[in-house]
């Protein structure tokens, strides 16, 4: 059976308080769109034309500073959504987002899920509790930035990004190491040093240049503590 915009929606994070009469609302108007590995979603300053809920691949969202300089902000994957401040607030796209493999995502139109808001407070109020997880989302990474050394905050994010639901190992070769390090606010190299040490130390494995496996997440998880 193929995925419809309805399942992609229904198991996003975002919508989890939403009742059936609301998500029926949501996918009368939404639409299943694919985005080819190097294609670029949406663009910094552009309108934005909707918001996303990821089905699969992955995505980055990052800023360009006037300087040239980038920053990446956080990685859309499966269960996420993105774009969906814009689309509330009816402002351009704050950041530019790039699909980093062949992703499949369910678009819910900027107007409509606006007029929906606008007209439905039932389902704005079920939106605004499902919008506690993507606040508690940034409340994370802010966490990180601040009160983390960059053991704390790669060790962190390993766990959120890399480990299996059933707590076993999980390898990557999606998401580029730079990447990682922009995210985390690290450079390049310490983010190579960090990754070594917890190689050396048997909580991961890094079969090539872009491939991480897990191997001791109560390891990481220590750390991450700050133990």
């Amino acid at each position: 059976m193929s995925t419809t915009a309805e399942d992609v929606i229904r198991k996003c994070n975002i919508f989890k308080e939403l009742t059936d009469e609301s998500i029926a609302l949501l996918v009368k108007e939404s639409r299943l769109q694919r985005f080819e590995k190097g294609t670029w979603i949406l663009r910094q300053g552009e309108e934005c034309t909707g918001m996303f809920c990821v089905e699969s691949g992955v995505v980055r969202i990052f800023k360009i500073s006037p300087s040239g300089k980038e920053h990446i902000l956080h990685f859309a994957e499966p269960g996420s959504t993105f774009a969906e401040v814009a689309v509330m607030g009816g402002f351009p796209s704050p950041a530019n987002v790039e699909a980093l493999e062949e992703t499949v995502c369910a678009r819910i139109p900027a107007e409509y899920f606006r007029r929906l808001l606008n007209t439905n407070h039932e389902l704005c109020l079920q939106f605004l509790k499902g919008m506690t997880f993507w606040v508690r989302q940034v409340v994370d990474l802010l966490e990180d930035i601040v009160l983390r050394d960059a053991t704390g905050r790669t060790s962190a994010f390993l766990l959120r990004k890399f480990r299996a639901e059933d707590g076993g190992e999980r390898s990557t070769s999606t998401i580029l190491k730079k990447d990682i390090a922009s995210h985390l606010n690290l450079t390049s190299e310490t983010l190579s040093r960090t990754l070594r040490r917890l190689a050396d130390q048997n909580l991961i494995e890094m079969p090539d240049a872009r491939e991480i496996k897990i191997i001791k997440p109560e390891g990481l998880e220590d750390l991450a503590k700050g133990l």
